[in-house]
C-alpha cells in the first residue's frame, strides 16, 4: 500500500502529538493533587497540616529549578547556534512588569522569615524554608523568562514539554497558595466588620492560623504580620503573570515560524495627552476611595453605609466613562475598512482567552448581586446603588473585551508601494527638481515648508520656483498639476486617518489606567461583594462566600491582564 503524500511529515507529529497530550495530564494531575491539598488545609481536614502543603511546593519548585538550570546550561553550551524566535511572544513591557511583581515578592518573602525568626519556637522548620526556597526560584525564574521567554524549542522537545508544563502549574499552585491565604485574611475582617452593618444573626467564628505561643519581638511581628496581606496582590499576579509567560512557551516547542511578523512597536507618551490625565484623574481618586473606604468600613453602621454609598457612586461613574469610550472606540473600527490577522499566534490566542474567561468571574458576582437585589426583602438605602454598579460590570467588561480582542487581531496599516514613492518631479534646465516631499516625511509631518523644497500652489496649480517664463515652463506647470490632483486626495486620507490612531491611542491609554485603577480596590481589601451583607442574606453566608472567594481572584486578575493587553493596544495603534 503506498503512503500518500506527505505521510512521512503527518506521521512524524504523532510522537510530538502524544508527547503533548501526555505532559498536559502530568500537569493536570499534578495540580489537583495540590489543589486537593491546599483544600484540605483550608478547611483544617485531620491529619494535614501547613507543613504538608508547604513540603509538597517546596519539591515542585526543586524539581523546576532543577529543569531551568539544565535548560540554562545547555543554552549556554549551544549560544552560538540560530535559534528561532516568537516576537510575539515574552514583550519587554511584560518582562518589566513581572520584573516589578517579582521584587515585591522578593520582599513579602524576607517578611515570612521574619515572621518565621520571631515565632521560630512553634512553627515548623518547612515554614522557614519555604521562603527562602521561593526567593531562589523567583529569581532563577525571571531570570529565565527575560532569557528564553520567546525561545521556540526544536531540541529534546518531549523532555522540555514536561519540564515547562511542570512550571506552569507550580506557579499556578503557588497562585493559588497565595490566593488563598490573602483570601483567608480577608473573610476574617469581613465577618468582623459584618457586626458594625447590623448583621447579628450571621454566625462569627474566625478562621485563625496564627502561631500558638508568643512572638520575641511585639512590634517586628506585627510590622511582618501586616505587611504580609499588603503584598500579597503582587505575589499573586507575579506567579499568575510567569505562569501565562510559560504556557506561551509550552505552546511554542516544535513550532513552525512564520516569517512575516511584526516588527516592535515602542510605546510612545506623544499624542495621548488627554487620555491619560483622565486616566490619572481616575487613579488618583480610586486611590482616595480606598483610603476612605479602609478607614470608614467597620466603624460603625453609618460609617460603612457611607463608605460603601462612596464605592459604588466612584465606580458607576468609572464604569459609565469605560463604556462610552469602548463604544468610540468600536465606532470607530466599524468605520475603517481593515483585516483582521489570523495567522497562528499562541500568545494573542490565549490574551483572548484569558479576557474572556477571567471576566466570568466578575460576571458571576454582578449576577448574584442583582439577584439579590430582587430577591431581597429589605433594602438599604445603599444596596439600591449596587444594582447599576453590577449592570455596569457586565456590560462594561462586553464592550472592553470587544475592542481589546478586536485591536490585537487588527493588521497594523501597511502603505502602498505608490504612496511610498510619490514624488512630483518636474526638469528645471537639465536638472531634477523635487517639487513634493516623499511619503515618509508626509507621514512624520517633517516635510520642509518654505525653503525652496515645496513649490507654490496658485489657483488650483502648482508651479516650481525659479522658472524663467519660457515655452517649457507650461509644459512643467501641467505635468505638476496632473500630479498634483492625484496626490491630493493622500493628504486628506492622511489627516483622517491620523486622528482616527489619536483618538484610538488616547482611548487605550484611558482604560489601562481605569483597569489599573479598578484592580486596586479589590487587591488591597475594598470588596464590597464581602461587606454589604445582602447577598449573605439572600444565598447564605457560607455559600456566597464560597461564590466570592472562588471568582474574586479571576475578577482581579482580568483587570491587571486588561491593562497589559490595553498597553500593547496602545504600542500597536
Amino acid at each position: 500500500m503506498e503512503k500518500a503524500p506527505g505521510s512521512p511529515s503527518v506521521g512524524g507529529s504523532y510522537p510530538q502529538k502524544n508527547a503533548e497530550i501526555l505532559s498536559s495530564q502530568y500537569g493536570i494531575n499534578l495540580f489537583l493533587a495540590g489543589l486537593l491539598l491546599t483544600f484540605a488545609w483550608a478547611v483544617h481536614a485531620v491529619g494535614i497540616s501547613k507543613s504538608h502543603l508547604l513540603s509538597y511546593l517546596i519539591t515542585l519548585m526543586l524539581i523546576q529549578l532543577l529543569w531551568m538550570l539544565w535548560y540554562l546550561c545547555r543554552s549556554c553550551t549551544q549560544r552560538r547556534l540560530i535559534r528561532e524566535k516568537d516576537t510575539h511572544a515574552g514583550a519587554c513591557w511584560l518582562k518589566c512588569g513581572i520584573t516589578l511583581f517579582a521584587v515585591i515578592t522578593l520582599i513579602l518573602d524576607s517578611f515570612k522569615i521574619g515572621y518565621y525568626v520571631d515565632f521560630s519556637n512553634c512553627l515548623s522548620a518547612v515554614e522557614g524554608i519555604f521562603p527562602v526556597t521561593h526567593a531562589v526560584h523567583t529569581i532563577l525564574q525571571v531570570y529565565f523568562l527575560w532569557c528564553h521567554a520567546k525561545d521556540i524549542i526544536q531540541s529534546f522537545k518531549t523532555l522540555e514539554r514536561f519540564g515547562v508544563i511542570h512550571s506552569v502549574f507550580t506557579n499556578l499552585l503557588l497562585w493559588t497558595n497565595g490566593v488563598l491565604t490573602e483570601s483567608k485574611h480577608q473573610l476574617n475582617e469581613h465577618k468582623e466588620r459584618l457586626i458594625t452593618l447590623g448583621f447579628g444573626n450571621i454566625t462569627i467564628v474566625l478562621d485563625d492560623h496564627a502561631p500558638q505561643c508568643n512572638c520575641t519581638t511585639t512590634t517586628l511581628c506585627s510590622i511582618f504580620s501586616q505587611g504580609i496581606y499588603y503584598l500579597y496582590p503582587f505575589n499573586i499576579e507575579y506567579h499568575i503573570l510567569a505562569s501565562t509567560m510559560l504556557y506561551v512557551l509550552w505552546k511554542n516547542i516544535g513550532r513552525k515560524v512564520e516569517h512575516h511578523q511584526q516588527h516592535k512597536t515602542p510605546f510612545k507618551f506623544h499624542g495621548i495627552t488627554v487620555g491619560m490625565i483622565f486616566g490619572l484623574i481616575v487613579l488618583i481618586s480610586t486611590i482616595a476611595k480606598v483610603v476612605v473606604y479602609l478607614i470608614q468600613i467597620g466603624r460603625s453602621k453609618t460609617k460603612s453605609e457611607l463608605a460603601l454609598t462612596i464605592f459604588y457612586l466612584h465606580a458607576i461613574s468609572v464604569l459609565a466613562l469605560m463604556c462610552t469610550a469602548g463604544i468610540v472606540a468600536l465606532l470607530i473600527y466599524r468605520l475603517e475598512d481593515r483585516s483582521l490577522d489570523n495567522s497562528k499566534n499562541p500568545a494573542r490566542k490565549l490574551d483572548a482567552e484569558l479576557l474572556v474567561g477571567t471576566a466570568a468571574g466578575s460576571w458571576l458576582l454582578s449576577w448574584g448581586s442583582i439577584l439579590a437585589i430582587i430577591c431581597a426583602q429589605a433594602h438599604p438605602k445603599y444596596t439600591w446603588y449596587n444594582l447599576p454598579y453590577s449592570i455596569l460590570v457586565i456590560i462594561e467588561k462586553y464592550i472592553q473585551n470587544l475592542f481589546i480582542i478586536e485591536s490585537i487581531h487588527r493588521e497594523q496599516e501597511k502603505v502602498n508601494d505608490d504612496i511610498k514613492t510619490l514624488r512630483i518631479v518636474t526638469v528645471s534646465r537639465g536638472s531634477t527638481l523635487s517639487l513634493a516631499p516623499s511619503y515618509k516625511e508626509i507621514y512624520n509631518g517633517t516635510a520642509a515648508h518654505g525653503h525652496g523644497e515645496l513649490p507654490f500652489l496658485l489657483n488650483g496649480s502648482i508651479r516650481a520656483r525659479g522658472n524663467d517664463g519660457s515655452g517649457g515652463a507650461k509644459e512643467e506647470t501641467s505635468q505638476v498639476n496632473c500630479s498634483a490632483m492625484h496626490s491630493a486626495p493622500f493628504y486628506s486620507r492622511n489627516s483622517v486617518t491620523n486622528n482616527k490612531r489619536r483618538i484610538l491611542k488616547n482611548i487605550a491609554a484611558f482604560l489601562f489606567l481605569c483597569n489599573l485603577s479598578l484592580w486596586i480596590p479589590p487587591a488591597f481589601g475594598c470588596r464590597p461583594e464581602y461587606d454589604n451583607g445582602l447577598e449573605e442574606i439572600v444565598f447564605g453566608f457560607e455559600p456566597w462566600i464560597i461564590v466570592v472567594n472562588l471568582a474574586m481572584p479571576f475578577s482581579i486578575f482580568y483587570r491587571m491582564h486588561s491593562a497589559a493587553s490595553l498597553f500593547e493596544v496602545n504600542c500597536k495603534t
